[in-house]
């Protein structure tokens, strides 16, 4: 089929449809964080319970990755995202109806798998469309403006949620997806010379060497642990226990955990073409970016985990801004892996990076859940200061084995590249 014409605003334009459907992904993922209390409610569940639905959801999202990676090397990424939007229509109309624990586990469950149907088949038409020196930025770009999603999930859902009631609130959320499958269908090309690109059919065989191949390359493990330890702060909050947290553990007030929670978004879209700029400018001191980011992090939380009492609210919202800038940080190791795999390989090694912060963050979540009705007497919500404390502490465990992986991987990673230079500078004529 015919393709349209390759200019740059036309490439603008296809990334710009991208976008919107991988936002309101976003949206509909975070959009049980500012929910949680009410889900407690409307479901009579304890604080694991609770868990379970944002835990399911990672679970299928991040076991989706590398299945959504093949599926778009071989359907290309129009297909696989228009699915993916009608599959995120469907659960989350569900979500709206649900008046069961059952029915709403369900609907969780493929919001999770629609939502993991839409960021790589964006990555995959940003590497289709722009030019090799742009990429980096407009990656951060995607990741970055996405979280806008969350943003209309923090304070708008809170509104709807307070006035509509759940389930109009759900109900008009999910209707946005009707639109953009349209604009699905009509302005979304593959690439520049073909409205549907389709890979060659894939055996087996073929599919377990390519995930091979990918993953034994030092450079996608790399990618892998970068994503794993840089997000799984900053979606454990936005996603679930942000508002919680703020709320029960730091005795603010209700507006105020909204505001800390669009505080974190706009730091992700603030820190995002920064750190774009310098991937792209200074690509040979990634890992150090990572290394320096989770380290100030890591930092922050242990100055609020500390604080006799309850935390300040200035510091709270460095916590927010500092935690904000992992989830762009996220995305260098996408970019770690688009240099360290070929073209053909680039959506399947993007699936097994992207795996990375979402297993951690369901780690972090689920732990969260635990420890909470650990250090919370009988089956109540009422969570102390004391409980959050314990909970949130769970993360150091998180950052230990990260960190140790980013900086292992590095030093592999820097090997092969060194032993790559030599081979072609001793091919290379005198």
């Amino acid at each position: 089929m015919r393709g349209v014409k390759p200019t740059i605003r036309n490439a603008w334009t296809v990334w710009a449809v991208g976008l919107l459907v991988y936002l309101v992904a976003v949206f509909h993922r975070s959009s049980l964080a500012v929910a949680g209390l009410a889900a407690a409610d409307r479901f009579d569940i304890s604080a694991s319970q609770l868990a379970t639905f944002t835990m399911l959801q990672l679970v299928v999202y991040a076991g989706m990755q590398i299945p959504v990676g093949l599926l778009v090397d071989r359907f290309g990424s129009r297909s696989v995202l228009l699915c993916g939007t009608v599959i995120l229509t469907v659960a989350q109309a569900g979500f709206a109806l649900a008046d069961s624990y059952a029915a709403g586990l369900a609907a969780r469950l493929f919001v999770g798998m629609g939502d993991a149907m839409t960021f790589i088949c964006v990555l995959r038409l940003v590497s289709s469309w722009f030019p090799t020196r742009r990429i980096p930025l407009v990656t951060q770009l995607t990741g970055t403006l996405g979280q806008l999603g969350a943003v209309l999930a923090a304070v708008p859902m809170t509104w709807a949620l307070g006035n509509l009631g759940w389930t109009k609130a759900y109900l008009v959320a999910a209707s946005i997806g009707l639109v953009l499958a349209v604009a699905v269908l009509v302005v979304l090309h593959d690439s520049p010379t073909r409205r549907n690109l389709r890979g060659p059919a894939m055996s087996l065989t073929t599919v377990r060497r390519s995930l091979a191949a990918s993953w034994a390359h030092p450079g996608t493990r790399l990618g892998f642990w970068m994503h794993f330890s840089t997000q799984f702060s900053a979606t454990a909050l936005s996603l679930l226990w942000g508002y919680p947290f703020f709320v029960k553990g730091e005795h603010q007030s209700d507006a105020t955990a909204g505001v800390l929670l669009t505080l974190m978004v706009l730091a992700v879209m603030a820190a995002g073409p920064v750190l774009g700029w310098l991937v792209g400018n200074h690509p040979w001191h990634r890992s150090t970016m990572v290394l320096t980011i989770v380290s100030a992090i890591l930092v922050t939380w242990t100055a609020v985990l500390a604080w006799p009492g309850h935390a300040p609210t200035p510091l709270l919202v460095v916590l927010v801004l500092v935690v904000g800038v992992g989830g762009p940080a996220s995305m260098i190791g996408f970019d770690v892996g688009r240099t360290s795999n070929p073209p053909e390989r680039f959506a399947s090694a993007s699936g097994i990076i992207n795996q990375g912060g979402f297993i951690a963050s369901l780690v972090l979540v689920i732990a969260i859940g635990l420890v909470l009705d650990w250090r919370t007497p009988g089956a109540s919500t009422d969570y102390t200061p004391s409980a959050f404390r314990w909970a949130m502490a769970t993360q150091y465990l998180i950052w230990a084995l990260g960190l140790s992986q980013v900086y292992r991987y590095r030093q592999q990673a820097r090997r092969v590249i060194d032993r790559r230079a030599l081979e072609e500078s001793t091919r290379a004529p005198a």
